[in-house]
């Protein structure tokens, strides 16, 4: 079985595709002698064939029978492996465990949620080219928030136009997985002067799509390689300290029912991000808010660890 990774690296400046085989990152359009395959979004618009060729290679070096040579992973930039996906879309209250530490957080009865009230799965978008930065980015807090907060989040990245997917077949969509950090500046959650009864009342922007909102890396893992997306332990830690430890067997509507879900409105594309919400463990259950200095490390199980600072 495969063990290869789809990442975007710098060099001269410039943002390139690159295949992880191992400890060592090769340039994707290099090994595969296709121009399209420049950029990790030239490479998911033609995925189903770039996958079996970035697989191919991986056969040829480990059998010996490629001389091409790569950069030590140690040595290579690397970038969000998506630059830049057309659409980012989130999910909103979406883990069993995070609905009950909200609930407490407001004083409110835990209550049913969306699912068991018969509703689809809700989502919100960022913004994609201002929000995303990659492993390593030193996230600057905006000025106007003191409550910035964490969000582990399981990323599907889309391998191919989907439209009115089936739940059944929806996963057969989703080109690979990363992971990614939903920043929330809390304190932006609501305006004050308007109503909560007005569809204005939430601020999104504000809250959700400043610069450097979304962390996302290290790379993708294509989905042949993880068993179960439903059952990937997750963990967040600040300064080193464990703030979240969950597993996405308590999603709410799993992958598949997001996917099939968002279909059904909108056209979703190679290279979108859906990121699937956030387990128990945010900031704002406990009061607890990022400041200049923090480092962030976030982990998924299959996946690998994506590390970033605040500043």
């Amino acid at each position: 079985m495969s063990t290869y990774k789809l990442l975007s690296y710098q060099i001269n400046k410039q943002a390139r595709a690159g295949v992880l085989v191992g400890d060592t990152v090769y340039d994707v359009q290099k090994v595969t002698a296709t121009a399209a395959y420049a950029t990790v979004m030239g490479v998911l618009a033609h995925w189903a064939q770039a996958k079996k060729a970035l697989a191919e290679f991986e056969r040829k070096i480990s059998t010996g029978k490629s001389r091409i040579q790569g950069t030590p992973l140690k040595k290579t930039k690397l970038l969000s492996p998506v630059l830049y996906p057309g659409d980012m879309y989130c999910a909103g209250a979406n883990y069993t465990d995070h609905m009950q530490e909200m609930a407490r957080v407001m004083n409110q009865p835990p209550g049913p949620n969306m699912k068991e009230l018969g509703e689809k799965p809700w989502h919100f978008m960022k913004s994609t080219r201002a929000s995303i930065v990659g492993p390593g980015a030193k996230v600057k807090i905006p000025p106007y928030s003191k409550a910035m907060d964490w969000e582990i989040e399981l990323v599907a990245v889309i391998g191919k136009v989907a439209k009115n997917v089936s739940v059944e077949k929806a996963l057969s969509y989703v080109a690979g997985y990363t992971i990614a950090d939903d920043l929330s500046a809390r304190d932006m959650m609501k305006r004050a002067k308007i109503p909560q009864s007005a569809p204005f009342h939430i601020d999104w922007i504000g809250q959700k799509c400043f610069d450097g909102a979304c962390p996302v890396g290290p790379w993708i893992v294509p989905s042949e390689q993880i068993k179960n997306p439903h059952n990937l332990s997750l963990k967040l830690w600040v300064n080193d300290v464990l703030m979240q430890d969950s597993n996405t067997s308590k999603l709410i509507f799993d992958t598949a029912e997001q996917i099939a879900a968002l279909s059904e409105r909108v056209t979703l594309y190679p290279g979108d991000l859906i990121l699937t919400g956030t387990p128990a463990g945010v900031g704002m259950g406990r009061q607890l808010f990022l400041k200049p200095g923090d480092v962030v490390k976030l982990w998924i199980e299959e996946i690998g660890e994506l590390t970033h600072s605040m500043a």
